[in-house]
């Protein structure tokens, strides 16, 4: 009977390790995907209003949120071509623009990312920090505020062009300030003025310095989806020539340590500089070109205490 009892307890033993050492990688992930989760304005509990978005990005643009310190996050980003684009393209799936970008948690609030697109094989670089937090109780601030700079290059070679394009010809710059509240764990809105400078453009009527309102909001459907809608609005004195303003839906579906988000959108571009004034595309004409963004996230450099 006593060799039936030790038996008992290591085999009870063997399985309560098993399902811990099973249970420690989701748990982990758990622990990333935290900061998108739970945290919810409410006049009784005083602190910061963090997980305003599912991800950095909402559809074509950032959003307020930045990734934690150490964290890194991969993203694929891709773009078919236009649905009205007939059968012969299968409806846009043989066209595809794609972006590949890694983004870093210098520290909570500072991130710093890098990507290349294939559209103009423009690669890009950004510096993104969250200024002001929103805060419940008294004395709190009722919205997040981020800060973004960018800029972009395109590398296309222009064989039998006269024109000498230099670097800095190449080189487009874009602020944003991002302005985003949470007003409850379903429903987020975010503000987004922004101003693209182009230190060349294509014709003498074409503005140097473009400027855009952009609005977007983020509706919670289940635990794991949300409906996102964007639009940049372009003031009327820096619109450039055949320009329309970008609009686009999504939905955001998380699984484990993965954001997949799809959407429609009548910009081919997937960085500011080209969504926001190079939309040539009219949305309620069919111009609708289907897209994802997947994100990937990875400790780099683990906080003190982070599996603890």
């Amino acid at each position: 009977m006593q060799h039936t009892y030790s038996l008992s307890r290591r085999l009870a033993g063997f399985l309560v390790g098993l399902s811990l050492f099973a249970a420690a990688p989701a748990w982990a992930q758990g622990d990333l995907l935290g900061q998108l989760e739970e945290q919810a304005p409410t006049a009784q509990t005083p602190g910061y209003v963090d997980a305003t978005f599912k991800s950095t990005r909402l559809i074509n643009g950032h959003t307020v949120q930045t990734p934690g310190q150490g964290t890194m996050i991969f993203l694929i980003s891709h773009r078919f071509g236009t649905l009205n684009s007939g059968a012969y393209n299968f409806f846009g799936l043989d066209q595809a623009t794609t972006r590949l970008g890694l983004e870093y948690g210098i520290t909570d609030l500072l991130t710093v990312g890098i990507g290349r697109s294939s559209l103009e094989k423009a690669f890009d670089g950004f510096i993104k920090y969250k200024a002001i937090r929103q805060r419940t109780g008294a004395g709190g601030s009722p919205v997040s505020v981020t800060l973004l700079g960018s800029t972009a290059v395109n590398t296309l070679r222009y064989s039998g062009d006269a024109f000498d394009r230099t670097f800095t010809r190449r080189s487009t710059y874009t602020a944003q300030a991002l302005v985003a509240r949470k007003f409850s764990p379903s429903l987020s809105v975010q503000f987004m003025p922004t101003m693209v400078h182009n230190n060349l453009v294509a014709t003498e009527q074409d503005p140097n310095d473009v400027y855009a309102l952009g609005f977007a909001g983020r509706q919670k459907l289940t635990k794991r989806t949300s409906l996102n809608a964007e639009y940049y609005y372009l003031l009327p004195d820096s619109r450039p020539t055949g320009v329309r303003n970008a609009l686009a839906l999504g939905v955001d579906l998380e699984t484990g340590g993965h954001v997949f988000q799809l959407h429609v959108t009548n910009a081919q571009g997937l960085i500011e500089k080209s969504f926001v004034q190079q939309t040539r595309g009219n949305f309620f004409d069919g111009d609708i070109y289907f897209g994802f963004i997947v994100n990937r996230n990875f400790t780099v450099r683990p906080k003190a205490g982070f599996r603890k």
